[in-house]
Formats: C-alpha cells, structure tokens, sequence
C-alpha cells in the first residue's frame, strides 16, 4: 500500500461508531446493568466506573479525530485502540467472576472422567526437554502477535475487508468475556495450587467455593526456566493474569477464529502454511502450562466456529 493513501480523505467517512466500536459499546452497557444489580458486591466498583468513563471519552475523542481528517491511518488508530484496550477488559472480568462459586472442580472431574487422569500433568513432565519447554512457551508467546500479524494483513492488503475481520475479533473477544463473567473457572494452574498437586494426584478435585475471591497464587509454569520465551510468558502472566478465563479458551478460540478469516477470503495460503505451526504450538501449549483443561481446549475450537460464523454473518446488518 502506498503510504499516501493512508492518509488521503475517504470519500464516504463513516459518521458514527465502527461495528468494532459497537461491539465494546455493548458489552460496556452490558457490564455496566450488571455492575447496577451487583454494586454492593463487587470488590472495585468505584475504578471500574471510572475505566468505563475513560474508555468511552477515548472511542470518542479518537472519533473526533477521524470526522476532522476522515483516512485510513485514523480509522485504524480506531482499531488498534479498541484491541489494545483489551489487556484492560480482561482482569475486568476477575471483578465480576470471583462474586460467585468457583467451577474447576467440576471441569477437573470431567477431565479425569475424559481421560482417566489429568492430562496437563502428565503433559508438562513427559516431554520437559528445554527445547520442547521453549516451543510450547513460544507458542503461548505468539497469541497477541498473531492477532496484529492478521490485523495487519487485512489493513494493507485486504482493505475491504478491514472493517469485518477487526469487527469479528472484537465481538468474539467480548462474547468470550462475557462467558468467563458467567462460568467461573480458574484454570489447572490455579485450582491445583489452591487444592495441591498429591490431592490432584489422587483424583481428588474438592470444591473451592470462593476461594479464588481472596487469593491469586498460582503454580509455577513448568518447563525449562532459564529459558528465552519461558521468561517472556511468566512475566506476561505476573504482568496481568488473573484466576478467571479459562473455559472456554480464548486463546485456542481467537487464533482459530484469525485463521478462519483468513481462509475465508481466498488467496492467503501463504500465510496460512506460516502461522499454522504457530497455532498448532498455541493450541498445545495452553495445556502444557497448565493455563486450561483439555476439555477447554475443545471448548474453545466449537465456539470459534459458532462464533466466526455469527459475526461473519451479522456484520453486513452493521456495515462500517
């Protein structure tokens, strides 16, 4: 794309919000009704109000921005602001989640009903080679950069179709926030350290109740710890990792999702052969690192692709 273009005039600038833009406006409202209902109970209300407050006076004000110089670059700025806002909406859901009883034990007794044992743990101590320790890490590691690598694709080379594959991340992003507020799960990292990891051993999986109300200590990724991209995910994970999130996985379900779109719009083989292995070592490493249950993992491919499908499909209802 020739830099010019991306700041020439659009002839027809939108004048309102991006579909993108609508999809965090609805799950703020959304949020906002259910802080009404549950503000006594809720451990930070006050600096959740104000982040909403301060979102909003952003989209807004980035708005603004576009009506006066209506181009690509701007409209873009829009995008990229909603994604990176993201890190900022997910320990959100922590806030809501931890007002009510924790869910893992079930999800670990339909793990070892699945399997007969705790595949995670098994995992992590069959293959601990550092060399295979590093891949799994890397793979973890790739999660946000495979996002931009997708959004920058669509942006200078697939323009028309910017709008939709932005809006279809964005939505589904939110709508799994909406499941971790709804399906408090912790995730094996969490659950086994509240629980101990001979209790786990064992086959026992006890309820926790509200245990992860008060308390955030998690097990130790395993792996190799001297290791490049094992640094890079521990310091990511004591930067802003919470014990909420876990089923289904958004990690497994947003990269199938940035897969699925695209293979949707033809042409991109390419790519797709490059980023494959990455995903493939994304979808393994969530277990290896104790983040999810396998049965997460399952979780988070069936609703990629109900939810690619949905806000594929929705998008021309709220065309940007």
């Amino acid at each position: 794309m020739n830099i010019i273009i991306l700041f020439q005039k659009e002839k027809n600038p939108k004048k309102g919000l991006l579909a993108a833009e609508y999809a965090m406006l609805y799950y703020l409202v959304a949020t906002l009704i259910l802080m009404f209902f549950t503000y006594t109970k809720l451990h930070n209300p006050e600096s959740m109000l104000f982040g909403r407050v301060r979102i909003l006076a952003m989209t807004f004000a980035l708005w603004a921005v576009y009506r006066m110089l209506p181009c690509r670059f701007t409209r873009f700025c829009r995008i990229a602001a909603q994604l990176a806002l993201l890190s900022w909406w997910y320990p959100d859901t922590y806030e809501f989640n931890r007002m009510f009883p924790n869910l893992d034990h079930l999800f670990a007794r339909c793990e070892q009903w699945l399997f007969g044992c705790q595949p995670s743990l098994l995992f992590a101590d069959f293959f601990s080679h550092p060399v295979f320790s590093e891949l799994m890490d890397l793979g973890y590691a790739c999660y946000y950069p495979l996002i931009a690598v997708v959004i920058v694709y669509f942006f200078f080379w697939r323009y028309n179709e910017f709008g939709r594959a932005s809006y279809v991340i964005l939505a589904s992003f939110f709508t799994y926030y909406i499941l971790y507020i709804a399906i408090p799960v912790a995730g094996p990292q969490y659950y086994y350290h509240a629980v101990g990891i001979e209790e786990i051993a064992r086959g026992v999986f006890p309820d926790v109740h509200d245990w992860f109300a008060t308390h955030q200590e998690a097990m130790k990724s395993p792996g190799y710890t001297d290791g490049f991209f094992y640094q890079m995910v521990t310091d990511a994970h004591n930067a802003g990792e919470r014990p909420t999130a876990a089923f289904p996985s958004s990690h497994v379900g947003v990269s199938t999702i940035l897969l699925l779109l695209l293979w949707r719009v033809g042409n991109t083989r390419r790519l797709l052969l490059w980023l494959t292995p990455f995903y493939a070592l994304l979808c393994l490493s969530t277990v290896y690192i104790y983040a999810h249950y396998v049965i997460d993992v399952f979780g988070g491919w069936i609703s990629a692709v109900l939810f690619f499908l949905v806000f594929y499909y929705l998008y021309p209802y709220i065309k940007d």
